[in-house]
């Protein structure tokens, strides 16, 4: 296994570079000069050229490239255009609210998954399963930003239960920060959590047609120990593959959420950084999502070993 963990991590190395070259391109082809921006429009030509060359902008594309993946190797991912701050120290001061909106995100989206599934998967063709389908199919249609919108009306405005927007630090309050993150983990983990629902029930479904799921039965073990004993355990390899994909997605996609909520994580980061033209931001946090999609992905492919003793590597 050691063997097979040290191979993907190797592996992973190509996957990062083709991720960096693309985004690196993808930036700087884009219409948009980070020094008319930051000088304003009514900076003359010779300003915006002094500016271009101290930001090095005015080298070629390669060298540009090569000079920041060789810092980026070192975990050095530049300095901000905008706020003349090292890009990790600007991640870093956003990386909270994320990785918190994340966390409990996904905790929603394993609440409404993982039971709703398990429900449809034994119930069948009957009025349950078509209601927890139903259920998958309009979470999967309802899109974040709209369900936040709505969350806001009901729960904030005309309930006043729940802060509409904002951020507090757990520093000042454990149970006060989760109060402003009630919301956006709802509208963030309820869409989410259709895709769980249909994977818990297929791979729930293939697992109760076994032979040794009826034998289980026919031997008089009680129904529930034979779907939560037998058949779940069976059944979390597939379970496992889309959670660890959905947090990966959770981390990187709430962009809208943050939004909508003004939260001041990574995506809020993102969205002004793009408004601004400030690549080394822009290059450092899409890299820093790919790394974090590839290592969830190890990290699931690890876990394999652990839930099923019949995986070998």
């Amino acid at each position: 296994m050691l063997s097979y963990f040290l191979g993907r991590l190797v592996a992973l190395l190509p996957v990062l570079l083709v991720v960096a070259i693309v985004v690196f391109m993808l930036i700087h082809v884009t219409p948009g000069d980070p020094a008319r921006v930051l000088l304003g429009q009514d900076a003359t030509a010779e300003q915006v050229a002094a500016l271009r060359h101290d930001l090095g902008l005015d080298r070629p594309l390669p060298l540009q490239f090569a000079l920041w993946i060789g810092r980026a190797v070192r975990g050095d991912l530049g300095l901000s255009f905008f706020l003349h701050l090292p890009v990790t120290t600007d991640i870093a001061e956003h990386a909270g609210p994320t990785a918190m909106l994340a966390l409990l995100g996904l905790g929603v989206a394993l609440a409404i998954g993982i039971p709703v599934g398990i429900v449809s998967a034994v119930f069948r063709n009957s009025w349950l399963d078509q209601a927890s389908l139903a259920l998958a199919m309009l979470g999967a249609a309802v899109p974040s930003f709209w369900l936040g919108l709505s969350l806001i009306v009901l729960f904030a405005v005309d309930l006043g239960w729940l802060p509409s927007s904002g951020y507090r630090s757990p520093g000042a309050g454990l149970v006060q920060s989760l109060h402003y993150l009630v919301l956006p983990a709802l509208a963030l983990g309820v869409p989410n959590s259709s895709l769980i629902i249909r994977f818990t029930r297929s791979s729930l479904l293939d697992v109760l047609g076994n032979d040794y799921i009826r034998t289980a039965s026919a031997k008089g073990l009680p129904r529930p120990r034979v779907i939560f004993g037998h058949a779940l355990r069976n059944a979390l390899v597939p379970i496992l593959t889309v959670v660890g994909l959905t947090f990966a997605a959770l981390m990187g996609g709430a962009v809208v959420t943050e939004t909508v909520f003004s939260l001041p994580g990574v995506g809020q980061l993102v969205v002004s950084s793009v408004l601004r033209r400030d690549y080394p931001v822009i290059q450092g946090v899409v890299l820093l999502v790919a790394t974090i999609y590839v290592l969830v992905n190890l990290a699931v492919d690890m876990m394999y070993f652990v839930v099923d003793p019949r995986v070998r590597y």
